[in-house]
């Protein structure tokens, strides 16, 4: 997909992108870079992106995120931060032991609130901050066979619905709600959930594509497209909110 942003409409920002070896959290370091910011990339694996630092990171460690973003702010403020990371695996709420719960929340809530922490500061210095994580549409309407998910996602934005009203003025702080993406997440998604359940991966996939009215799944840089906006110095006006990707998916006004 051709990005679709003039590629010097963030020069002079440096952003910090979560979970970005693959999938949405990717497509939009590479969508921030190509729109002139200077990214860094964070992740397990590190992986390797033209034009973007990419620093391999446990998001699940408090003590290497706190290492990491100290070392980050040295060169300077981070005017972006994208909260992102993978997502539990599927099935049955009731399926899931209080043990399964601590890891994701970990590597979403505990981490982006501690990095959000860190670089507020430096956003309220420069005079420009922007904040966006990425959950899901199953804070607003569950999803049936991802209980712990939605119930991580839900906390996602309550917290942010809660910094909101906290932050200083020059910074913004949104949720994108991604739907069904073509992602290797929501293959491994379906493959949890047919581990679980005994229902087909085609099955589960049909029952996702019969609840989306443009009846196809959602490019990872649709989403990073939507994200990028949310980032821009003209977007200040906008804060609180969560915005869906879904392909219309969502019932709910």
């Amino acid at each position: 997909m051709k990005i679709p942003y003039a590629s010097d409409v963030l020069e002079g920002t440096r952003a910090v992108v979560c979970g970005a070896s693959k999938g949405i959290g990717r497509a939009t370091a590479e969508m921030l870079a190509a729109c002139g910011a200077n990214v860094i990339a964070l992740s397990r694996s590190a992986p390797s992106i033209e034009g973007v630092q990419s620093i391999s990171v446990d998001l699940e460690n408090q003590k290497a995120i706190q290492d990491t973003i100290s070392n980050i702010l040295k060169d300077g403020p981070i005017h972006i931060l994208i909260n992102n990371a993978s997502g539990p695996p599927g099935g049955p709420l009731l399926g899931n032991d209080v043990q399964d719960f601590i890891a994701p929340f970990k590597r979403h809530l505990h981490a982006a609130h501690r990095i959000t922490q860190m670089v507020v500061p430096s956003m309220e210095k420069a005079g420009m901050g922007r904040i966006v994580n990425i959950i899901s549409t199953s804070v607003r309407e569950p999803i049936p066979n991802i209980g712990l998910s939605n119930t991580l996602r839900g906390a996602m934005a309550s917290w942010a619905k809660s910094l909101n009203q906290e932050l200083p003025t020059c910074i913004t702080i949104n949720n994108i709600l991604p739907g069904f993406t073509n992602t290797d997440r929501l293959d491994s998604l379906a493959t949890s959930i047919h581990e679980k359940t005994g229902r087909s991966k085609e099955e589960i996939h049909e029952g996702w594509m019969s609840q989306v009215p443009i009846a196809r799944l959602i490019d990872p840089m649709e989403t990073a497209s939507a994200i990028t906006f949310l980032c821009l110095p003209q977007s200040g006006g906008i804060r609180g909110v969560s915005l869906a990707v879904d392909g219309g998916r969502m019932r709910s006004i």
